[in-house]
């Protein structure tokens, strides 16, 4: 499913918390060949050596002409921009506006996740109509008459359901939920990524929805019917359901829908052990994970069965110590899913499976 040779734009942000779609792109799409990403603090560096000290082989440029002139001499001339950044409001700067619009002068095909509809703007479209180029804005809902509300059929899917939530945003989610997915489908266990918000489908992630773009009143509707659409189509063993924002960070709250919509049999729990406020409200300090945990357990009525390490601020000696740790507080298998095998979690999910869905 590759719709083109992409070029990721995240000039300034790649080594910021708002640069997570463009590390979700450099880590794993299935929807793009990812040749190039710009940011010009960081020119000449591979950006999966700089993101995870993994080489990549997609080259950061200082800007988008000195790819597109790379790749254009290579053979392989680059025809989709994606917009890397997730701002807050999820709004363009002055620069990032003037850069999309030479990238539609150029002719290519920009695909954005933001809050703000490039195809909306008329200055975007006039860029857009001279080239022949297209815009695709990830975040736009279908029409209010074919957005779908609840009804209960998600009792017929027979798949066993796996919410990826997690103690705060941006702690690494969506990657933690496709690396269990690849441990499934390793195993011969076949499962689905139900992905709930932009990254996922620049990924690939062939069901889902735009969560956090949603009148609140279809929200729980477009989750089951994500689902649904995926038991209908592919009959997985597992759904892994990613999840949003987190249940008590109080800008970017989010998890109950996908309790409550998504049914999952079990949850998974992403935590970042050395965070200490929650993201984007510095001085609100994050609960304790115990305090989440049973948050999460209390309004799902299903167990927090695994947490999931995201080892930010780690130097790499610290990770299966931090590990430990919360394995001890918790009582829970406890894995890095971008250092570790994710077995013993899969083991335990299984386990699970076994039971039909009982811990």
């Amino acid at each position: 499913m590759v719709d083109g040779v992409a070029l990721v734009y995240c000039d300034e942000f790649f080594d910021t918390i708002w640069g997570k779609t463009a590390h979700g792109l450099v880590r794993f799409t299935r929807r793009y060949e990812v040749v190039g990403l710009v940011d010009s603090k960081h020119t000449g560096e591979d950006a999966g050596m700089f993101l995870d000290g993994k080489p990549s082989g997609i080259r950061i440029y200082a800007d988008i002409d000195s790819a597109v002139s790379v790749w254009k001499a290579a053979g392989k001339p680059i025809t989709h921009l994606v917009f890397g950044v997730a701002t807050d409001g999820g709004r363009l700067t002055p620069k990032m506006r003037k850069d999309l619009l030479h990238a539609l002068d150029l002719g290519l095909d920009v695909d954005c996740g933001m809050h703000y509809f490039l195809s909306d703007d008329s200055e975007m479209q006039a860029a857009a109509a001279r080239s022949g180029a297209t815009i695709r804005d990830i975040r736009k809902t279908p029409p209010r008459n074919e957005l779908h509300s609840y009804t209960g059929r998600i009792r017929d899917v027979k798949s066993f359901r796996i919410a990826l939530l997690g103690t705060d945003s941006s702690v690494g989610k969506r990657t933690t939920a496709w690396k269990l997915v690849d441990a499934f489908n390793a195993r011969g266990i076949s499962a689905e990524m139900i992905g709930t918000g932009q990254t996922a489908w620049l990924q690939g992630a062939r069901y889902g929805v735009r969560m956090d773009a949603l009148i609140n009143d279809f929200v729980a509707g477009e989750i089951e019917n994500a689902i649904l659409e995926a038991w209908d189509h592919e009959k997985p063993h597992v759904m892994v359901i990613e999840g949003q924002g987190s249940l008590m960070n109080p800008l970017y709250p989010g998890g109950f829908e996908i309790l409550s919509a998504g049914q999952p049999h079990a949850v998974v729990m992403q935590h970042a052990p050395l965070r200490v406020d929650y993201d984007g409200i510095p001085g609100t300090p994050l609960h304790p994970l115990k305090t989440q945990i049973q948050a999460v357990e209390l309004l799902g009525g299903k167990p927090v069965v695994a947490i999931t390490v995201n080892h930010e601020g780690m130097a790499p000696g610290e990770i299966d110590a931090q590990c430990e740790k919360v394995a001890r507080e918790t009582g829970l298998p406890v894995r890095d899913a971008l250092v570790h095998d994710l077995g013993p979690i899969v083991d335990v999910l299984v386990a699970m499976m076994a039971r039909g869905g009982r811990a």
